[in-house]
This record gives structure tokens, C-alpha cells and sequence, in this order.
């Protein structure tokens, strides 16, 4: 198989919408603390991919990328 594909969040520029945990919540939380989305599968399986996809589109900071 290819590469694997590998998620971000930069946290630096999030705003903590929550956009990306209702699109994929097996890939992204939230952050207890500061609200801020935090990875928790950085390279999701396949299966996983299109929410993720659904996340980066869905994120109004842009913040959330996916490269494949």
C-alpha cells in the first residue's frame, strides 16, 4: 500500500468551533483546557479518511489539514 495519509491541527490558529469532532470524532477531540481540537488518530485508516476530508472543509479557521 501507499503512504499513509497524516492529519493536523494547528493549534496555534484554532478557534475550538468543534467543526472537526462532529465530522470525524474518531480522529479529532476537543482539548479539556483550552477547547482547542487535538488529534487523536494523526494517521487515520482509510475508512476514517472521508470524515476527515468532511473535517478540513468543515473547519472555518482552516486550520485542520490532511495530507494524503
Amino acid at each position: 500500500m501507499g503512504q499513509n495519509a497524516i492529519v493536523r491541527i494547528d493549534q496555534a490558529r484554532c478557534i475550538g468551533s468543534g467543526q472537526c469532532v462532529l465530522a470525524a470524532p474518531d480522529v479529532f477531540d476537543q482539548s479539556d483546557d483550552d477547547g482547542l481540537g487535538v488529534v487523536l488518530i494523526a494517521e487515520p485508516p482509510a475508512e476514517l479518511l472521508p470524515g476527515v476530508r468532511d473535517a478540513v472543509d468543515r473547519c472555518p479557521a482552516q486550520v485542520v489539514t490532511l495530507q494524503e
